[in-house]
């Protein structure tokens, strides 16, 4: 991994997004811990990674003087944090030329996703989405109001590659365009935060379009929303944004009532 953030307006490859580059997310995941440096605060940030899907199976994670750096921690704390992913199963450390610590193979963001769903009660299901849809639908209506037509225009052309992706691609792809279009409200505060809620929602949002028709329903959607960005359109941007997150919890609570979910 050759950088631990992106900032919110940086073009990404999607074509990459399987190298070694790391996903724009993980710049809301990997951010100073400060006084707060203790190895648990730093699990429970390298455990969300991994349970968010940000850090993949089998990918190496950042060397420990890195880690160290970014979360603003001294080298013990990272090594004793490290220890306790390894005593959970979460990481091997592989010794030689090519080693270092890695997401096991078999971790499974979805799977995470589900446990986590399925421990949830309705209220917290739906205060989450409400919490996600005030801040990204406020967000989109100030890009609304302040982005120019041209830079809503580069985020339409990039979420128009998202059929010449594979369906991981496609969700991260759907990711960083949505974050890119809260950038245009130009507001540093707002998408810092919709960053962090972003973290937080994308594997609900992957939950609720497992396949590749719900990624188009969600491609489709997004592509409403940046429309009405593009056409200065405030007032439906933010109607759009908020419906495609009640659309998104109410197939979580359908979920959550499946037979097959709860067997």
């Amino acid at each position: 991994m050759d950088s631990l953030t992106s900032p919110a307006g940086a073009r990404t490859d999607p074509d990459r997004q399987r190298g070694r580059h790391p996903h724009r997310l993980q710049g809301a995941l990997f951010q100073s811990i400060g006084d707060e440096g203790r190895a648990e605060l730093v699990v429970r940030r390298l455990v969300d990674a991994i349970h968010r899907g940000h850090l993949r199976a089998g990918e190496r994670l950042p060397s420990e003087s890195d880690l160290a750096r970014s979360f603003g921690v001294a080298p013990v704390t990272v090594r004793e944090a490290l220890l306790t992913l390894r005593g959970q199963g979460l990481i091997v450390t592989r010794r030689g030329r090519n080693g270092g610590s890695f997401v096991v193979d078999d971790a499974d963001p979805l799977a995470f996703a589900h446990d986590a769903l399925m421990r949830m009660s309705r209220l917290a299901l739906r205060d989450m989405g409400a919490h996600y849809s005030a801040i990204t639908a406020a967000a989109v209506r100030l890009a609304a109001r302040r982005a120019d037509v041209s830079e809503a225009g580069r985020v339409r052309r990039r979420l128009e590659l998202v059929d010449d992706l594979d369906v991981d691609q496609q969700r991260r792809l759907l990711d960083d365009v949505l974050v890119e279009l809260v950038s245009l409200s130009q507001s540093a505060r707002l998408t810092r935060e919709q960053m962090k809620l972003q973290a937080e929602f994308s594997p609900y949002l992957r939950l609720a379009a497992p396949d590749g028709a719900g990624l188009r329903s969600q491609s489709a959607a997004l592509a409403a929303i940046i429309r009405a960005v593009e056409e200065s359109d405030p007032d439906t941007a933010g109607a759009r944004t908020e419906g495609l997150v009640v659309g998104v919890i109410d197939a979580l609570i359908h979920l959550q009532s499946s037979p097959a979910s709860t067997s």
